[in-house]
């Protein structure tokens, strides 16, 4: 698959962070976003705003769900503190949230300053394993009102049991937001069949769609509840009615968007994403785990993410112990791009990356240990 992307001389694994984009991107960007632009007679909303329907209509297919139920948002942390102004159990007083400390810290802190005062975050500690459904089970009691839910953790490679632990929420009544930042393009999500509350997530990693073109999923059962207080006219029912003394919420997840939308990182992101689900996630993740595996059997013994299939993420996290410092630079050395957290630096395979290129960081390595 290299020669569909657009690569670096490197060898670059780094998706986790982000994906490289198409090579076929840039044009359908100019046909679909300049050239009405440039060319047409007329203002180009109507062509521009058919560019962003085809990125809601292309997130269903990618997730088996509604495309009404997709509302485009700026990023995560904006949708979801949209999410909590809005639903009536989570701008209520004394709200209390169940995440891990594991998770990106700013989805802690957009829940810091949109819940109330009096609300109440617990914290599963960063020492809990999180891939265990029973830590979860431990921390997710009935008087919890809302579990966030990373499907994937990027700092560690971890992958959560998302089904067990929304079963486990709605035997006790809780609602239920998934974070699919790290696992959307690259781990096959079913909303069907996983049935969460909320969904809030990114293009910019492994879907290769740019940054700005994030989303936010709002289940059949939930939507009428939802009032968003950050509106505009395309939150509106009818945006072309005009009557500033009348308001009414969109029917669909639309009343999340707000007023004149960006549509530029969406039909970037609709394009790519549309290749990934012609082309098929679970395709992705096969080819994922095949090049993960090469380099866990010949460096298991400094492979500190999972090695269970069940339990990794898109990510491997090495970490050398005393040569840690070594790892990064010697990489670089060798012309193969990753980065590093606490925990060990991240490698990330996606398509268009090969045997060759997990030979080539596998041998760096090997000559450094």
């Amino acid at each position: 698959m290299k020669e569909q992307f657009i690569l670096p001389d490197s060898t670059y694994l780094l998706s986790h962070s982000v994906g490289r984009p198409l090579k076929s991107a840039q044009q359908h960007f100019s046909d679909t976003f300049f050239a009405p632009w440039e060319k047409g007679q007329t203002e180009p909303w109507q062509q521009w705003l058919s560019g962003v329907n085809d990125f809601t209509q292309q997130l269903a297919k990618l997730f088996n769900s509604d495309a009404k139920l997709f509302c485009p948002q700026v990023n995560l942390s904006s949708a979801l503190t949209k999410l909590v102004h809005a639903h009536p159990r989570l701008n209520k007083a004394k709200c209390k949230v169940l995440m891990s400390e594991q998770d990106f810290p700013s989805m802690g802190f957009a829940l810091q300053k949109s819940l109330s005062e009096d609300s109440e975050i617990v914290f599963i500690p960063a020492s809990q394993d999180v891939c265990d459904a029973n830590v979860w089970q431990q921390y997710l009691t009935a008087d919890i009102d809302l579990v966030f839910i990373s499907q994937v953790y990027s700092n560690s490679g971890k992958q959560a049991p998302v089904a067990d632990i929304l079963e486990a929420a709605r035997q006790r009544g809780v609602l239920s937001l998934v974070d699919v930042a790290q696992a959307a393009g690259i781990i096959p999500i079913n909303l069907a069949s996983l049935q969460p509350d909320f969904m809030i997530g990114s293009s910019v990693k492994w879907l290769c769609g740019g940054p700005g073109a994030a989303y936010i999923w709002i289940s059949e059962a939930q939507l009428p509840a939802c009032e968003p207080k950050d509106v505009g006219w395309f939150s509106h029912e009818n945006p072309f009615e005009f009557d500033i003394h009348h308001f009414a919420y969109h029917d669909s997840a639309l009343r999340f968007w707000g007023g004149t939308p960006s549509v530029a990182p969406y039909i970037l992101a609709a394009h790519s994403i549309a290749w990934f689900n012609d082309y098929g996630v679970e395709k992705v993740r096969s080819h994922n785990l095949a090049m993960q595996q090469l380099v866990i059997e010949a460096l298991g013994e400094i492979v500190v993410s999972p090695t269970r299939a069940e339990h990794r993420s898109g990510t491997l996290i090495l970490n050398l112990g005393a040569q840690q410092s070594q790892l990064v630079p010697c990489l670089q050395s060798a012309g193969v791009s990753v980065d590093e957290r606490h925990l060990g630096a991240r490698v990330s395979f996606h398509l268009y990356n090969d045997e060759d290129d997990a030979r080539q960081l596998v041998h760096a390595l090997q000559r450094l240990i």
